[in-house]
């Protein structure tokens, strides 16, 4: 019940966050066009967001013959924990990573890269498909895909707010205008840093619970540590390019198009993760 509780607080704080900066530009009519696209945004990522993630990377859909490695594993740990089978993907790209989505158990699909099947051996592929496995018994793909969506929709509300700040401001009277011109400043900076800084927290919370989730579903936690170890280490070398919107579906943080260190990391560190796992600190040897 925690994580619903958690869940619910988090999104209605980004839907008043969006209400708050319609109000503020366009008044009454401002905040109800902002609560409606809200809806819109929701329900888009509720039915959609999987598809649109997916085809982001041009993830393509296989069969057990194309990808038997990948598919007996998820075969496998779904009997042994009572989840419905997803759909397979494998995204092209020599990039080692994977990601879980989906509105819930019965609608999930679960994306590899090609590079990822040739790094890592069974046991470890094993391990990460448990991880995505455990996004999808915690329920937390479609909490990450709508936390994602209404950031995105708070950021972009903020930038056409600066646009028609630029362009003589929208509505309201002039003393308003000069008067309020900081606030709407700081309004513009701070509401993207805020729907970043709710979002992460969502994600990062939850990539320990599937850490955990999946090495329970396995029985080995050590696997999963030495997934994490050479993902981290290979995804350096080849990186792989992916939207600030769905960075934080995948399992290893890829790259995006600024950094702002640690702030704007949609993923705990990876040392931390085996740590956790293991009992131990991590060694690297990089």
């Amino acid at each position: 019940m925690g994580n619903t509780f958690k869940t619910a607080f988090l999104l209605t704080a980004l839907t008043l966050l969006l209400m708050f900066i319609g109000r503020y530009f366009g008044g009454q009519n401002g905040m109800l066009l902002a609560l409606a696209f809200a809806a819109v945004m929701n329900f888009v990522s509720y039915f959609y967001s999987d598809k649109i993630a997916l085809a982001m990377y041009r993830a393509q859909p296989v069969t057990r013959e194309e990808l038997p490695r990948a598919y007996g594993a998820v075969e496998r740990l779904t009997q042994k924990i009572g989840l419905p089978m997803p759909k397979i993907y494998v995204i092209p790209t020599e990039s080692p990573n994977a990601f879980a989505t989906g509105r819930n158990p019965q609608h999930a699909s679960v994306a590899v890269t090609h590079g990822i099947l040739g790094l890592l051996n069974d046991e470890e592929l094993e391990g990460v498909l448990a991880h995505e496995l455990g996004h999808v018994g915690n329920r937390d793909i479609l909490i990450s895909s709508v936390a994602a969506t209404i950031a995105g929709a708070i950021t972009m509300l903020a930038s056409m707010g600066r646009f028609a700040m630029i362009f003589g401001g929208m509505g309201g009277d002039r003393d308003r205008r000069d008067g309020g011109g900081l606030g709407a400043l700081f309004m513009l900076i701070l509401a993207p840093i805020a729907a970043s800084l709710i979002q992460l927290a969502v994600s990062r919370s939850r990539e320990y619970q599937a850490d955990a989730t999946g090495a329970h579903y396995t029985g080995n936690p050590y696997a999963l540590a030495s997934a994490l170890q050479k993902l981290d280490a290979y995804s350096k070398r080849v990186p792989m390019a992916a939207s600030p919107s769905t960075a934080h579906l995948f399992i290893i943080q890829p790259l995006l198009g600024m950094n702002f260190g640690s702030l704007f990391s949609t993923h705990p560190p990876i040392a931390k993760r085996i740590e956790r796992l293991t009992g131990r600190p991590a060694e690297f040897t990089q």
